[in-house]
């Protein structure tokens, strides 16, 4: 089923509809086979798409930033020193100002809240790079690619290892939009937020997904078909780094672990970037089994299809 997605501001899955998702999905499809087969289509000529950058980045710039321009748009880059939010400027007003410039609006911050207060104020579509809470845009595309790599979604079971962070939300909210068994293992204390849990356990009502939360590694893994780790420490929890080290170090995705879904087509994922020898090992991130490569490159294919159906 085509639904309409023109104007929509994407703040979380958890907002989408399961026909929201699945166009998203199958409108990444499109556009990466007609991009790796040198077609160019571009709705968004004449188009401009601001970028608010409150964290640095490599992937999220480079990845909308590529996406507006191929299909026919212009990115605009405005960083935390470009803007008048730090003298005292609201974040409304500053959406209700750039909404008669742009067409469109992403921000990568901290403060999920600043997000949708955006969204609020802004009269154009509002995009979320990732804030604390949440990593949407990495969430779809996550999905996206293990459905390329297996050619499923229903049934396949996700295990993500380590903190319960923004990525680990999306990763809940996206197994459950599309019927995936999705399995958060962290140690004790570094658990996903309850209301993101309990909203993703909602949602995998209609889905027939899976939702679950666990501290027990071995149990946890046993079945996967897909094994997802992330970075202990998040932007901002530099404070924070020896404790998370110390707590999460029994979670390592090593070989070993691998070994242990009793699967041999699991596959490993990581959204990037990586500190090897901490969350991974290089036998893993850089095995066969690693699609992080492919993982990285579809954040461009599902920005560009987000960025076509709300702009």
């Amino acid at each position: 089923m085509v639904v309409s997605m023109k104007g929509k501001d994407l703040v979380a899955i958890h907002d989408l509809s399961v026909e929201e998702v699945r166009q998203i999905l199958k409108t990444t499809e499109i556009l990466k086979l007609r991009c790796r087969s040198g077609e160019r289509d571009q709705p968004l000529a004449g188009k401009t798409l601001g970028m608010i950058f409150s964290k640095p980045s490599t992937r999220t710039r480079v990845s909308f930033e590529v996406a507006i321009y191929q299909l026919g748009g212009y990115a605009l880059y405005l960083g935390a020193n470009d803007l008048q939010l730090g003298r005292g400027e609201t974040i409304g007003d500053t959406g209700r100002v750039l909404s008669r410039y742009l067409d469109g609006l992403m921000i990568r911050t901290f403060s999920h809240q600043d997000v949708i207060d955006l969204a609020a104020a802004a009269s154009v579509p509002v995009i979320n790079g990732l804030t604390d809470l949440l990593h949407p845009c990495q969430g779809l595309t996550d999905v996206y690619t293990v459905y390329e790599k297996l050619g499923r979604l229903e049934g396949v079971k996700l295990v993500y290892v380590g903190d319960g962070n923004n990525v680990a939300h999306s990763l809940m909210n996206g197994g459950a939009k599309t019927g995936m068994h999705v399995v958060v293992c962290t140690p004790p204390g570094n658990q996903p937020d309850p209301k993101v849990f309990e909203g993703a356990k909602r949602d995998a009502l209609e889905t027939g997904a899976r939702i679950e939360l666990t501290h027990d590694l071995r149990e946890a893994v046993s079945g996967a078909d897909v094994i997802y780790t992330d970075t202990w420490t998040s932007m901002g929890q530099e404070a924070q780094r020896e404790q998370k080290i110390k707590e999460l170090a029994p979670y390592q995705v090593n070989q070993a672990l691998m070994k242990a879904t009793g699967k041999p087509g699991t596959i490993f994922m990581h959204c990037l970037p990586a500190h090897r020898g901490e969350e991974v090992t290089d036998e893993v991130i850089d095995s066969r089994a690693s699609v992080v490569l492919d993982q990285a490159e579809n954040r461009l294919h599902t920005q560009k299809a987000i960025l076509a159906l709300v702009m």
